[in-house]
């Protein structure tokens, strides 16, 4: 089913024209569909029946909390990486027994409050962290459920910026040294090891690099059996991509079928962490058009939203199909920059695109930025924040508002040895 479809002429999400959304709070903003999240969920639900698994968003995708609500109904977990997540999931109403911790560098301060707040499991990706967090754990006279995270040294054959299972990534522990990590987890007394985890990247397309490494460490696990380890769950991480331009991803049921082919018999809980796949084609970031500056090498059109918006074309080069708001079928098109208003030659939503004319006060929907859009978004050029929109059916709100300049600027203080303007 299509959320975000021309009906007489103009772009709806679900059952509200995004140009009666842009008259109520202006542009740009960005807007998600309440129906499309459920279906991209639905879709996991369905393909883990049978299973003994869990769900846990991954929100570093989209921490918006009326999206974490709308998934904790359902029934999700949350996959977090920092204290303001969890702070995040808790205030949404996820249970801290289904919160999974993960992430490279975590203080020792931040495990501490994840231990006092009870998150369910702690996945650890360094020996050190090991040591800090057994430290911490027996501060607090508890021990703490952890998984492993290994690296499988697997290419995800996806951009570099977001490949996570090689060896010279960051990430994890290199799976030729995950006996001996595991070893002196097993030795700690405030550690309660319980699994092995893995993550090897984001917007993965093909099935074989999660096979390649579900065999890796399916290997492994073996292994830490014989060596006298309990090993009941392996989280499988997340990962499966979305539609931006003409990708394929595979299907959830195909690839979850995958998992159960290649951990059959291993007597394991599996944790699957889903981020982008649930809100990536859910969301759309809609701006209108302030001029178009014709130029003797191409033509710009010079938008209200920008690369602080949405960084994702500056940053890994991305695609994102942008199409007008108000429908021109047939007519002829003009080979264009979309681009911002920032002070950046690399401010821009879309190079060399074929559109329909455009004009100022038009607008533009830019496609697929649930994921990783407003999570990244900045206030450079002292912008501020994009607000962000729920549609459920005929019905929209505001869930994040836009920030006013004066609100930016009372978050701010001159140090005390500064007389502030207006005060002599």
């Amino acid at each position: 089913m299509t959320f975000f479809s021309y009906k007489d002429g103009e772009m709806h999400a679900e059952g509200v024209a995004l140009g009666a959304i842009a008259d109520k709070v202006g542009t740009p903003f960005y807007c998600y569909s309440a129906g499309a999240l459920r279906a991209a969920w639905q879709e996991f639900a369905d393909g883990i029946k049978g299973f003994d698994a869990d769900i846990c968003y991954a929100m570093k995708a989209n921490s918006s909390l009326a999206v974490i609500r709308l998934f904790g109904e359902l029934g999700a977990g949350a996959d977090i990486v920092s204290v303001g997540e969890m702070r995040r999931a808790l205030a949404a109403g996820i249970p801290a027994g289904r919160i999974v911790y993960s992430g490279v560098g975590k203080k020792a301060s931040e495990l501490m409050a994840a231990l006092e707040a009870g998150v369910g499991q702690i996945n650890v990706e360094s020996s050190a962290e090991l040591e800090t967090l057994n430290a911490v754990a027996g501060q607090l006279g508890v021990r703490a459920d952890i998984t492993i995270r290994v690296n499988p040294d697997v290419d995800a054959e996806t951009h570099a910026k977001i490949t996570t299972g090689r060896k010279e990534n960051k990430f994890g522990i290199d799976i030729d040294l995950a006996r001996e990590a595991f070893r002196l987890a097993g030795g700690l007394p405030n550690l309660r090891v319980v699994g092995v985890a893995m993550h090897i990247g984001s917007q993965l397309t093909s099935l074989e690099p999660y096979r390649a490494a579900i065999v890796r460490v399916r290997e492994l696990i073996g292994q830490l059996r014989e060596d006298g380890h309990r090993i009941e769950r392996f989280d499988i991480g997340g990962g499966l991509g979305i539609v931006y331009a003409a990708e394929k991803p595979p299907a959830v049921g195909d690839f979850v079928a995958l998992v159960g082919r290649e951990t059959a018999g291993l007597g394991c809980k599996l944790t699957f962490e889903p981020g982008r796949r649930l809100v990536g084609e859910a969301g759309v970031l809609v701006s209108e058009v302030i001029l178009v500056k014709p130029g003797a090498a191409k033509t710009f059109v010079i938008v209200d939203a920008a690369m602080n918006d949405l960084i994702r074309p500056t940053l890994y080069e991305a695609w994102h199909d942008i199409v007008p708001v108000r429908e021109r079928p047939g007519a002829a098109t003009i080979r264009c920059d979309i681009v911002g208003p920032i002070c950046e030659s690399g401010d821009f939503l879309a190079q060399d695109r074929d559109l329909p004319p455009l004009a100022a006060g038009d607008l533009v929907m830019v496609r697929s930025a649930g994921a990783y859009g407003a999570v990244m978004a900045s206030s450079y050029n002292s912008r501020p924040l994009v607000p962000e929109v729920m549609v459920d059916g005929t019905r929209f709100a505001v869930t994040r508002p836009r920030p006013t300049i004066d609100e930016m600027l009372a978050a701010e203080r001159f140090p005390p040895w500064v007389e502030p303007p207006g005060t002599e």
